[in-house]
């Protein structure tokens, strides 16, 4: 991204005060520019957890403000991933007028269930705690996420302070988000996986008695945000079955959400063939007129 230089003009008002000392002159504006135009803060801390430092990226637009946000939980089963996966998702959403808040967490080995989700509602409570210093709308934040990351955006989505997930720091602030786009995610933990190695990675890292505690479906409740929920029929790490799950339950419970189904779509939404339907710029542009209907000031 390029870095805008921001011109200071200096004006020098000896001479003419010296001349008619009665005057007195207009003073400057001292207000400073936003510094972060079109830049982006790699490695902010945003809790520390276990005495470790949590870390968060923040892809700035090149200007406008304050911000709707959107917030993005990688992937990698819980155990791998970073948060630089979201450098091409800020650079297309930074124009669009977002600021991109790419979150990492604790991973297995050594974090455990709940670590991961406590995690993520302590960014979100970081950021709102910033909302000025980093000029964002602390009222209007999105979570995105693809994989185990669409596993935890749902369940930031669906669990409120009952749940007990937010702990840590900055608790004087809200975790909820006003929307939430999961992609390929697992809803309900409980379920058969045909994925032998996602079935063992789950029971290790959630165990098999908080398997339903850890599933966005238990927490569904009519006052939750719009879902946008995008899933591939062909999907054979994660059942096409866990996007029906979470979309019934929040219809039945009255919240707005919209299943889209790619037909032929794996894991990635695609096909070996590319028969995969919608395209993934077809999908890519859903995500967008969610956000815009869901996300910005006004909606």
């Amino acid at each position: 991204m390029k870095t805008k230089s921001f011109l200071i003009t200096i004006c020098v008002m000896a001479l003419f005060t010296a001349c008619t000392p009665e005057t007195t002159p207009t003073p400057a504006p001292t207000s400073t520019p936003f510094p972060y135009f079109g830049k982006y803060l790699i490695d902010v801390t945003y809790c520390t957890m276990d005495g470790l430092p949590q870390k968060l990226d923040l892809y700035f637009p090149s200007s406008g403000g304050s911000w709707p946000v959107v917030v993005q939980v990688h992937g990698g089963a819980w155990l791998t991933g970073d948060k630089s996966e979201a450098g091409d998702k800020g650079a297309a959403l930074n124009p669009e007028g977002y600021v991109v808040a790419a979150i990492n967490y604790r991973l297995y080995p050594p974090a455990r269930f709940p670590d991961f989700i406590e995690d993520v509602k302590c960014a979100v409570r970081f950021l709102r705690a910033h909302a000025a210093e980093y000029n964002l709308d602390p009222d209007h934040f999105a979570a995105l996420g693809f994989s185990a990351g669409g596993h935890l955006v749902a369940l930031l989505g669906t669990s409120d302070q009952s749940a007990s997930f937010d702990v840590g720091e900055y608790l004087d602030q809200s975790s909820r988000v006003q929307a939430v786009i999961d992609i390929s995610g697992p809803s309900d933990l409980s379920q058969p996986f045909q994925n032998k190695d996602l079935a063992t990675m789950m029971l290790v890292a959630f165990g098999s008695k908080q398997l339903a505690a850890a599933s966005p479906v238990t927490y569904v409740t009519q006052d939750d945000p719009p879902f946008l929920i995008v899933h591939g029929d062909n999907d054979g790490v994660v059942e096409v079955v866990h996007a029906h799950l979470l979309y019934d339950a929040l219809v039945k419970a009255g919240v707005p959400a919209t299943l889209v189904i790619v037909k032929n779509g794996d894991h990635q939404l695609n096909a070996p063939d590319g028969s995969a339907t919608p395209t993934q710029d077809e999908i890519w542009q859903m995500e967008l007129d969610f956000l815009e209907a869901n996300l910005k000031p006004g909606k």
